[in-house]
């Protein structure tokens, strides 16, 4: 049979066969001699061992479209970033963070603000306009109302997607929006062996629909980008592409402290977002500091 890795804990791998049905499974010996390990995410052949209590042996794991670092997994086709338009107020510095992240990784991301029900038009015409060249779909739901969720639904449909943002902005009930039964479904596990109850300390696929899944991650509330170096930062932030050819220094200009600058140009005519730019800055910085210790 095939099916897809959904969560992985105390080397039991549970494997979803695209139906209804979870399996704990244990990976045969050769992928350990193979220096391979079994990712969330993964698409696997594997054995039934006992139907009654769902478990399975992992035979072969299928060849995978990409392999992420950070959440552990693979096969991710989008990336779906979740912050509050208030209670509690957006991080920006924290939301770049995750965006230069997706962009080292090359994961398309659907910026998403919930609690639309407590945030007003002016909110949501700042947000938009900070982040209309980063090259990510903006888009507004509640949670509360049910505003934009059918149209997320149809964002993610046929795609696997991370699902990640900061506590409190309402991810859990968004995962139950998109899917009631997730958590229950996760948790079927193998009355014998008794594991698998849901935690937020590892990251889990669950199905929403037949070809759809959204992987939940823990809350953030910090990124580190210590594979980064400070002179790639710039190729993290699209926005900036345009306007780099007016630099006087051309493709070595880190748009910080060179006299004649484009994007510096740019930030000043309102053309790119001073949000983006004041946090590439910060973040260019803090690269430049570790770089020196």
């Amino acid at each position: 049979m095939t099916g897809k890795i959904i969560k992985g804990i105390a080397g039991f791998y549970y494997v979803h066969d695209r139906h209804e049905t979870v399996y704990a499974c244990k990976a045969k010996g050769v992928f350990r001699k193979r220096g391979i390990k079994p990712l969330v995410g993964d698409n696997v052949e594997f054995t039934i061992l006992d139907e009654a209590d769902r478990e399975g042996n992992i035979e072969e794991i299928l060849p995978r479209r990409n392999m992420l670092i950070r959440p552990a997994s693979s096969n991710i086709d989008q990336a779906l970033v979740v912050f509050a338009m208030a209670e509690p107020e957006p991080s920006f510095n924290l939301l770049d963070r995750f965006l230069v992240r997706m962009e080292l990784q090359q994961i398309p991301v659907i910026i998403c603000f919930n609690k639309m029900d407590i945030g007003g038009d002016e909110e949501r015409l700042l947000y938009e306009e900070i982040y209309r060249d980063s090259g990510c779909r903006v888009h507004f739901i509640s949670t509360y109302t049910g505003l934009g969720i059918r149209e997320l639904k149809e964002l993610l449909q046929r795609k696997t997607t991370i699902l990640a943002g900061p506590s409190g902005v309402g991810k859990s009930s968004l995962t139950n929006l998109l899917q009631p039964l997730a958590r229950m479904e996760t948790g079927m596990v193998s009355r014998k062996i008794q594991r698998g109850r849901h935690t937020t300390r590892h990251a889990e696929l669950f199905c929403v629909e037949e070809g759809t899944y959204v992987m939940d991650t823990p809350g953030f509330s910090s990124l580190y980008l210590e594979e980064l170096e400070a002179g790639q930062l710039k190729y993290c932030f699209p926005e900036f592409s345009g306007h780099s050819a007016a630099c006087r220094f051309g493709d070595g200009c880190v748009h910080v402290g060179e006299p004649v600058c484009g994007v510096k140009e740019a930030v000043r005519e309102k053309q790119i977002s001073r949000s983006r730019y004041d946090n590439y800055l910060l973040l260019y910085q803090e690269l430049k500091e570790r770089r020196r210790y």
